[in-house]
């Protein structure tokens, strides 16, 4: 790379941050496995059931086929729709051990896999009824709507569902603005309200058999606890019983604010370098809505700050906020922090405004001189986001700062500037860090830059658990 694409600056002395609370211990690893398990042991508690009841010797005749197995795929839905729900209700411990980006992956895979089960019990179970009616398909919906308990409302669910997903795919969603996306997914809970009740009033099973519906009703009841008491109760509390305030606002760049908040309350926020919170400030229409910024300073116990770029109506707001206005936080949220850390050498590299969390964690992480890389990639010097508190905290700490300029090369996915093209993306990597194998790897950018990034440390000799990201596209 040439000169008038990189600049390179790196001292000869560190010196510790000032003193914050203790650090606190890594996410255990089993975690994952813990909750992925039983998600797992859900699932095959319901086929059991199913089994149990007598599922599948009722698929001896076609109208039983067809009914049994709309009643299995109708269950499995079920469940698939309330884990979808627990895996977004912010609990501590499966947010710690998954994080943003593969939790956001999990929980649309789990989303449209439920939804397409939802789908085929629709058919089937109306198939299986009509075969043994004379009603035919179209009396047999009729019958449903109309005679069995529950069924208008979950028909009434099962189409707050369609918008949902209908508005989740990448087309649609990239046409509406996140504001509107969010309210609409909103509707996703009142659809799981509906869809699921008719399932205890009309479903054979829940009537004949006691473990069934305990079963269930503990399923549903756990689902309800998680959102009430993490994405309600907490937060709630936590703003009640210590305010927390904006206490400075000032314009980092053009379109880009820095704000500062503090109170009592911020301190008991168990908060690391590179997480992220959803925020609302209570400053008029639109406080509502929460936002997710990561921390662009690392916690000290007084006070949170965020560096946001204005890409949208809430964060443009950012701008107008006054020093005294309340703000109502949920999290920390992300594993982009030094919990997840395994290797004593770490790679920074964030791209536009993502560069945010790692400044937060170069100011956080414990380090020898050498020990920290961070590459800073931006467009033009005018767009680079906090370069000069990169380079005086580099400078500090021991680590090597590096700011990659430019514009992207045309027509092709990279994460390097054009002036680069002549190198590929690994190779550039190994120039930058040679021993990249010997180092974690931090990325935040728009999302196909994070992955021009991650595919190129992969290359380059970097462990795949050992490159970490998070993606924060709705």
């Amino acid at each position: 790379m040439t000169t008038s694409t990189v600049r390179a600056q790196a001292s000869t002395t560190a010196t510790s941050p000032r003193r914050r609370r203790a650090r606190l211990a890594p996410v255990p690893r089993w975690w994952r496995d813990a909750t992925a398990a039983a998600g797992w042991a859900v699932l095959l508690g319901v086929v059991a059931l199913w089994v149990a009841g007598g599922g599948v010797q009722a698929l001896a005749t076609w109208g039983g086929f067809f009914t049994s197995t709309g009643r299995v795929t109708g269950l499995v839905a079920s469940a698939l729709l309330l884990i979808q729900v627990i895996l977004m209700a912010r609990v501590p411990w499966v947010e710690q051990a998954w994080g943003q980006d593969e939790l956001a992956r999990v929980h649309r895979l789990v989303g449209f896999t439920s939804f397409t089960l939802l789908m085929a019990h629709i058919v089937l179970i109306t198939v299986g009824y009509a075969a043994s009616s004379a009603l035919g398909i179209w009396g047999t919906i009729w019958d449903f709507v109309v005679n069995y308990p529950g069924m208008l409302l979950a028909f009434a669910g099962t189409a707050a569902l369609v918008m949902v997903v209908v508005t989740s795919v990448r087309r649609a969603r990239r046409r509406l603005r996140h504001e509107s996306w969010h309210l609409i997914h909103l509707y996703g809970y009142v659809g799981a309200g509906l869809v699921l009740p008719h399932q205890l009033w009309t479903g054979a099973q829940f009537l004949d058999s006691t473990a069934a519906a305990l079963f269930w009703w503990g399923l549903w009841a756990v689902t309800a606890a998680t959102v009430l008491v993490f994405r309600v109760g907490v937060p709630v509390w936590r703003s009640l019983r210590s305010p927390i305030r904006v206490l400075d606002v000032r314009e980092e760049a053009p379109g880009v604010t820095t704000v500062t908040v503090g109170g009592d309350g911020v301190g008991a926020l168990p908060a690391r370098a590179g997480q992220f919170f959803q925020w609302r400030f209570l400053d008029g229409p639109g406080w509502s809505r929460a936002n997710p910024y990561s921390l662009s300073a690392a916690p000290d116990g007084r006070t949170l700050r965020l560096t946001a770029a204005h890409v949208g109506d809430g964060s443009a707001r950012l701008a107008a906020l006054r020093p005294g206005t309340r703000v109502l936080l949920e999290g920390p949220y992300g594993r982009l922090h030094g919990g997840v850390r395994a290797h004593r050498k770490v790679l920074l590299m964030g791209s536009g405004i993502g560069i945010t969390p790692l400044r937060a964690l170069l100011e956080e992480l414990p380090q020898a001189p050498g020990d920290v890389t961070v590459v800073h990639r931006v467009r033009s010097q005018a767009e680079a986001v906090l370069a000069d508190e990169l380079e005086a905290l580099a400078a500090a700490r021991g680590a090597r700062y590096v700011q990659v300029e430019g514009r992207r090369i045309p027509g092709r996915a990279s994460w390097l500037p054009r002036q680069a093209s002549h190198l590929s993306d690994a190779r550039a990597l190994r120039e930058i860090v040679p021993d990249l194998a010997e180092h974690d790897v931090y990325v935040c950018g728009n999302d196909a830059w994070m992955d021009a990034v991650r595919a190129a440390a992969l290359e380059a000799g970097a462990a795949r658990d050992a490159v970490h990201l998070e993606r924060f596209a709705y």
